[in-house]
């Protein structure tokens, strides 16, 4: 199948065509439900794991792109879903597997799009397309097949001027408010498991499903932690019934400058005093609440082998990412946490992405706080970031036991301490090309 401008497009009722907002086009084959579905077209590394990733509530409204040409393998099964359904907005791979080899497969990748409604494309140069995204950023796309294609009206093929001015009506994702769409809507317990099955919690953790993928509760279980999940919508009086000995925010889909409740939420689960831990959306709301601005990133993170460097120990770790939006806050110092003339105290940033130096974690010196802004709940993934879930539980002990938050969240030495006002990252960073 080819790839081609707008203009010179040439494509059938029996074709898949994928449009994006700045006119390129690519004809391929349908992949799941026959239709048409728009979203932001992201690219995601990973080689495997790609029943986790479509089933991550953080990629509503998005249209992914796997760069591993080979997708489908092993099928799908009732065990890997890390939510009750599908979220991803469209799906594009290069080659589909014609075959399902796998002792755990309940059914193939495509049966299960189909089910779920997910409109596909395949056999297209995902390396074209993203090559593309990587130089000129994500944008709005669309995936047309099947009667989408046809005007109702004359029966005849649509133009490419008419499904490009569909995709132009769609929304954007900077400003979108999404998490509400992808939280729970009851709260839901997930008991100590593992070792600690059966067993009194060690600590009670409540957790804000802002698009909370189901591995992190189990993580934190695992680790002797009774979870409540709780919908987004929860009030800080809600929270307080829970008697939690510490607080977290999960990760989620759209713009974190549109989710001022939380981070209204957030500020008074930090005035209370309760250890704190955010990753990937509560991150950014966490840099939010700390008097930090987010920024929209030119093309994002989405993969499993990012390189993180935390800054508190030095140790690099390959990680899981998935997000679009970052923190922007000043990287190789301490600074006073800008909000309400550093009510918060201080903060560093204590985790930076080496392939662009994004900021990938911030750390509270003076209250039990951190987060990151990957996914170390590693599914998929790997699994060199469980750490934080240890350090999560630690600081709870230590906050219990009324033992200084310095025993668990060390502070580099390295790092230069406030001596200005200034609270972005430094000038040299680009931020148009992140």
């Amino acid at each position: 199948m080819s790839q081609q401008t707008a203009s010179a497009a040439q494509y059938s009722e029996d074709d898949a065509v994928l449009l994006l907002e700045d006119g390129q086009l690519y004809v391929g084959e349908p992949y799941g439900k026959l239709g048409s579905t728009f979203g932001e077209i992201v690219f995601a590394t990973a080689m495997t794991g790609y029943q986790e990733t479509i089933t991550d509530p953080s990629y509503d409204q998005q249209i992914v792109v796997q760069t591993f040409p080979h997708i489908g393998d092993t099928g799908v099964n009732d065990e890997d879903p890390e939510s009750k359904r599908i979220w991803v907005a469209g799906y594009v791979v290069r080659q589909p597997s014609p075959n399902v080899s796998n002792w755990r497969a309940d059914d193939s990748l495509d049966d299960d799009l189909n089910k779920d409604g997910i409109v596909g494309i395949s056999n297209i140069d995902t390396r074209k397309l993203v090559r593309h995204l990587r130089s000129a950023g994500v944008m709005r796309a669309g995936i047309f097949s099947g009667d989408a294609l046809v005007d109702k009206a004359t029966g005849l093929l649509r133009s490419v001027d008419s499904l490009l001015q569909e995709v132009l009506d769609s929304p954007k994702m900077q400003g979108a408010r999404l998490y509400d769409h992808v939280s729970t809507d009851e709260t839901y317990t997930v008991e100590p498991c593992g070792d600690f099955e059966g067993k009194e919690p060690l600590f009670t953790v409540a957790a804000v499903d802002l698009g909370i993928k189901g591995m992190t509760p189990h993580r934190l279980a695992e680790r002797g932690c009774r979870v409540h999940v709780v919908p987004s919508t929860v009030t800080f009086d809600e929270l307080k019934t829970l008697n939690p000995d510490g607080v977290f925010f999960s990760n989620g889909p759209g713009d974190p400058e549109e989710a001022a409740p939380e981070v209204d939420l957030l500020r008074e689960v930090l005035d209370a005093g309760y250890p704190f831990f955010g990753i990937c959306f509560g991150n950014q709301l966490f840099g939010r609440a700390l008097g930090f601005d987010t920024y929209k990133l030119k093309f994002g993170h989405h993969g499993v082998n990012q390189p993180v460097k935390d800054m508190t120990t030095g140790k690099v770790e390959i990680t899981a990412h998935n997000h679009g939006f970052a923190v922007d806050a000043p990287i190789g110092k301490i600074v006073e946490s800008p909000y309400s003339n550093g009510k918060y105290g201080k903060v560093f940033v204590s985790h930076i992405d080496l392939n662009d130096d994004v900021v990938e974690g911030l750390q509270c010196v003076d209250i039990p706080a951190f987060s990151v802004q990957y996914h170390p709940e590693a599914a998929a993934g790997p699994h060199d970031a469980a750490y934080l879930f240890d350090r999560f539980v630690a600081l709870m002990r230590v906050h219990k036991a009324g033992e200084p938050v310095s025993s668990v969240l060390a502070t580099p030495t390295s790092l230069s301490q406030p001596n200005s006002t200034e609270t972005g990252q430094s000038a040299a960073f680009d931020k148009e090309n992140k």
